[in-house]
Order: C-alpha cells, then structure tokens, then sequence
C-alpha cells in the first residue's frame, strides 16, 4: 500500500454487469494534485453497509503499488448527514 494518501473527486462511474442487479460497477477517481485517473471498483470502497460513492464525490485514497494506475481503501469525503434520511 502507498503510504501517501492522495484526494480526489469522482470523475465517472462504469456498470460492469456484475452483482445482484447487474449494477456492479468500476469508479474514476481525478487525482487533485497530479491530475492523474485511477480506477476502483465497490471492494475498494472503505465504509460500513453498501459500498457506492456518487460521480461528484470527493474521497481520500492510496495507490495500489502492485497496479500504479489503480485506486485502493477509497473513503468519502462527503458524508451525508444521516438525519436527512430519516426524517
């Protein structure tokens, strides 16, 4: 694992056909500091219950030092405030 964590924001999201509905999908994420893409899919995703994270989204991430052009232990930034889905 990268010991540098690195911020970014979430540029697309990809359905790849995979899970339950076929709505599994692979995300990019643009670097802000060398504006370079990286791809994740949800099994990256470091939340607890459904992993998702919407294009728009800021996260922190690693680089994968096995794939330099993959994302890894992605978490969001923007959390919602829970209370708005509980009203």
């Amino acid at each position: 694992m990268s010991d540098v964590p690195r911020h970014g924001m979430i540029v697309d999201r990809r359905p790849n056909g995979g899970g339950v509905n076929g709505a599994v999908g692979s995300y990019i994420v643009l670097d802000d500091e060398n504006q370079r893409y990286y791809g994740f899919d949800y099994r990256q995703i470091v939340t607890e219950g459904f992993r998702t994270i919407r294009t728009g989204e800021r996260v922190r991430f690693h680089v994968s030092p096995e794939r330099p052009d993959r994302a890894e232990f992605v978490i969001r930034l923007d959390q919602p405030d829970p209370s708005a889905y509980y009203r």
